[in-house]
């Protein structure tokens, strides 16, 4: 039988699991692998920066279900993916990691470009393998494939050494079912427990359905829409849960947390019942735990039963997918129900429906003429592209405004950094999920102190051919950091101002090979984000120069009582 090298067998093994496209950058350990790459139907994206592959395959993850897969040398190769990698972990991304290590004699010699890798990435991975045995090849990244991609989805790592790499063996084709011992995802909810729920659901008088990001990585968000229609169930969803249930929908309550919906953020509050559906109680959503929802019972659903009970204490605890239970969950209803409907529960509706009214999220006032505001601008961009885009953010007051303003009516319409909040992953995810959706118009919507992190990977996206586009939110200071100094550290802003001279993002844009425009007053705005629609045979970067000193609320302080909401510059004084 023919010998092939473990090389030429890892990227045989990324085509048996349908890779289209992977996001890297070369070097020495490593380097075997791309020689094979050469000549393989496998796309490969050259990222300026190892982060940035990283977050593309992450972009490419979140906007198309499927495993991202990025690859890099050692050392500062592997290094330089942490930070994505543990993006990818907070926020439950299925991507895969391909890092080259020195040979195995050199292991533990602090040879060149040597790095722990396997050690490095463990709290920041759901798995990772330090390969050692070249006929393993094929079955291990099989293995990552499935573990990235089932239970609670997630980042895998795959270290390769450079003697292993240059090794032959004989090619086999991995089995295709994945045995490991102790790895085996609950996805059916227990049918008493679905019962209890369904028992607890009817008799609230006070419900809440909780929808975080699990719901979409799951795929469930027909199930989640079929469930509260039936079970007549208010619906708030988290910041990873953008677009599982419609926002134009009469039982969406918005966004919760931090910088969340009043009606989101109150409903919870006086709720009598949070159902809670792939969410995990983070902190930006309740606060202070021992003030949350305090007289709400808990149903938790989640797939990844060390969130069940965490911070919570779940009354009818419940571990499966989220799709499946939903199922259950809807199937039992309808039994109970019979001929009937679910409970009207008309004084909460009622108030909630006043909350909606009373407190709209965007409170903002763009006077003519005056400063540009940059809600303004975000409104602008949904209505000249009809909202049907792949919206990217990158972290901070930018990324708030893009969560609450636009209308997100689908899934995988929202892509963010949640639970890491990394600044730079806007632009690379952003590349990514134009790579996986290319016939969908993407946004990537960022600040400049983010867009400054990772701006050169608008170099891989011109030369790669990538017409992405990017919308910055220019107020010449870190944005978020400054509203914080201005609240609570008496306007001593300290280290968060930027220059609103340098760089010149138009010239910046035209060096990088893209298209580049700026619009400093409210009359330019439309104009200028039509022509970047127009355009598609690049990439296109727009600023936005805007009021630096406008601020995102609603706001409910950190670690503070979700009672108190800040709605607004007038309750600060």
């Amino acid at each position: 039988m023919e010998r092939i090298s473990i090389s030429q067998a890892l990227i045989k093994a990324l085509e048996f699991e349908g890779v289209e496209v992977m996001f890297g950058h070369p070097g020495g350990a490593i380097l075997p692998a791309y020689d094979p790459l050469y000549d393989s139907k496998i796309r490969h994206v050259l990222a300026r920066h190892e982060q940035g592959a990283g977050h593309m395959a992450e972009g490419y993850a979140q906007a198309t279900g499927r495993v991202g897969v990025c690859i890099a040398t050692s050392g500062p190769g592997a290094t330089n993916l942490v930070t994505s990698l543990a993006n990818a972990y907070m926020d439950s991304i299925p991507i895969l990691a391909i890092t080259g290590q020195v040979p195995t004699t050199a292991i533990g010699n602090d040879a060149f470009q040597e790095a722990h890798t396997w050690g490095i990435t463990m709290p920041t991975t759901k798995h990772n393998y330090l390969v050692t045995d070249a006929a393993e090849i094929p079955d291990v990244i099989h293995e990552a494939f499935h573990l990235a991609s089932t239970g609670r989805p997630g980042p895998v790592l795959v270290d390769l050494p450079k003697d292993i790499l240059n090794t032959e063996v004989v090619w086999h084709d991995p089995t295709g079912i994945v045995d490991l011992p102790g790895y085996k995802p609950t996805t059916t909810g227990h049918p008493l427990q679905v019962k209890s729920a369904i028992e607890l659901i009817q008799q609230s008088q006070r419900p809440v359905l909780y929808a975080g990001g699990g719901i979409i990585a799951s795929g469930a968000h027909a199930e989640l829409l079929t469930f509260a229609e039936r079970a007549n169930l208010p619906v708030v969803t988290t910041l990873m849960a953008r677009g599982a249930f419609p926002d134009t929908h009469a039982l969406h309550l918005g966004m919760p947390g931090m910088h969340g919906f009043y009606s989101a953020i109150t409903a919870m509050q006086k709720s009598d019942l949070l159902i809670a559906i792939g969410a995990r109680f983070d902190d930006r959503v309740t606060g202070d735990p021992s003030h949350f929802a305090t007289g709400a019972k808990i149903i938790h659903v989640d797939i990844d039963p060390a969130e069940i009970g965490k911070i919570r204490k779940a009354d009818v605890p419940i571990v499966g997918d989220a799709r499946t239970v939903l199922r259950q969950l809807d199937e039992r209803l309808a039994k109970v129900l019979g001929t009937g409907t679910a409970p009207t529960r008309t004084e909460w509706m009622e108030t909630l429906s006043g909350w909606k009214s009373a407190h709209p999220i965007s409170s903002y006032e763009q006077e003519p003429g005056g400063l540009l505001k940059p809600q303004y601008v975000i409104e602008e961009l949904f209505k000249t592209t009809g909202g049907d885009a792949i919206v990217v953010a990158g972290v901070g007051q930018h990324q708030m405004w893009a969560a609450q303003l636009w209308k997100y009516t689908k899934p995988r319409t929202w892509i963010n950094s949640g639970g890491a909040g990394t600044m730079g992953f806007a632009v690379p995810a952003a590349i990514g999920a134009k790579m996986g959706m290319p016939d969908e118009n993407v946004w990537a919507i960022d600040g400049d102190g983010c867009f400054q992190m990772t701006m050169q990977e608008m170099i891989c996206a011109s030369t790669e051919g990538i017409p992405v586009k990017v919308l910055i939110i220019n107020n010449h200071n870190l944005g978020m950091v400054r509203q914080w100094q201005r609240i609570f550290y008496n306007e001593r802003f300290s280290a968060s101002e930027l220059t609103d001279h340098t760089p010149d993002y138009v010239k910046l844009a035209e060096a990088m090979g893209c298209a580049g425009f700026r619009a400093e007053t409210a009359e330019e705005v439309a104009p200028v984000l039509e022509k970047a629609n127009s355009i598609n045979d690049r990439p296109v970067i727009v600023e936005a120069r805007v009021d630096p000193d406008e601020m995102v609320f609603p706001m409910v302080p950190a670690g503070g009582s979700n009672d108190i909401v800040i709605l607004s510059k007038d309750d600060l004084s």
